[in-house]
């Protein structure tokens, strides 16, 4: 039953590990576009860091892959972007909440200028 046991622990460790290097990926990636500001510079730039993912692909080894993702980790904490680009609607955006809702109390005439002069 430990062979079982054993067998399910390392293939849900390496379930884990893969999910985290599949969203380190997706934010190295997504944060390449901050960097860069032409898609031009942006799929090559895309380009080198698929090849640095995919040069570590082949690795087996739990304790080693745990450690080359805490290192992959640290290098994006240092090298992100210190002023990323935020879609202008998105939370954080400079459009977002730019019209907020009125007040209560305050009337809004949607048909302005349509108005019956009975």
């Amino acid at each position: 039953m430990t062979g079982a046991v054993a067998a399910a622990s390392y293939l849900a460790r390496r379930a884990a590990q893969k999910e985290r290097v599949r969203i380190l990926y997706r934010r190295a990636l997504k944060d390449t576009l901050n960097w860069a500001v032409h898609r031009h510079i942006f799929y090559k730039d895309a380009d080198a860091l698929r090849e640095k993912f995919d040069a570590n692909k082949h690795v087996e080894d739990v304790e080693t892959i745990d450690r080359m993702i805490a290192d992959a980790e640290a290098t994006y904490n240092k090298w992100r972007h210190p002023d990323p680009y935020i879609v202008p609607w998105a939370p954080g955006g400079s459009k977002f909440n730019r019209n907020p809702v009125p007040p209560s109390g305050i009337e809004i005439i949607y048909n302005y200028g349509k108005e019956d002069n009975d």
